[in-house]
């Protein structure tokens, strides 16, 4: 079964992004591990939101990729590279995991994070903790109804103050 894996950045204070969305505080002068890890998946799950938030970066980054994005329009037109999902979520990664193919990776946001965390879809965490405390923003989690365990695997320290955690489902 493919595996859902949560590679993302966060502040001290758990904050993906700034209050509008800002992400102009993360470390951009690295690979971090991300070359690797985009070796492990060939697909991506996102929220609308952070979909408009990848198209400021220029040229789509996950063009190789087969792309879900999901939103509550159902009438949402298609876009290169693109799928626009606006049904059940978390029967529709479900479905997904089941499907052949290399694992998945979940881009976010705070909104569908919580909602796969929930339904227990995520199968790993890869966060990266940037040393800065933004004060407010989107959270890497919104608030959910349960504890949610993980175990440890392992982490890593980079120069700059950025530490990667790396956790599996318990």
């Amino acid at each position: 079964m493919r595996k859902v894996k949560l590679f993302i950045a966060t502040s001290l204070d758990s904050y993906i992004a700034g209050p509008n969305g800002e992400i102009d505080w993360l470390f951009a002068d690295g690979d971090f591990g991300y070359s690797a890890f985009i070796q492990t998946v060939d697909t991506t799950l996102m929220g609308n939101e952070t979909y408009k938030l990848t198209q400021s970066f220029g040229e789509f980054p996950y063009q190789s990729l087969t792309n879900y994005v999901f939103t509550r329009k159902s009438d949402a037109t298609e876009a290169p590279y693109v799928k626009f999902i606006s049904g059940d979520i978390t029967a529709f990664v479900a479905d997904l995991k089941q499907q052949p193919g290399k694992d998945i990776f979940l881009v976010g946001g705070g909104q569908i994070n919580a909602l796969l965390l929930d339904a227990g879809l995520i199968d790993e965490l890869q966060v990266f903790v940037h040393p800065i405390i933004l004060g407010k923003g989107i959270p890497l989690f919104q608030p959910t109804g349960k504890m949610h365990p993980w175990r440890f695997v392992s982490s890593q320290s980079f120069e700059r103050g950025l530490v990667e955690l790396q956790y599996v489902k318990a």
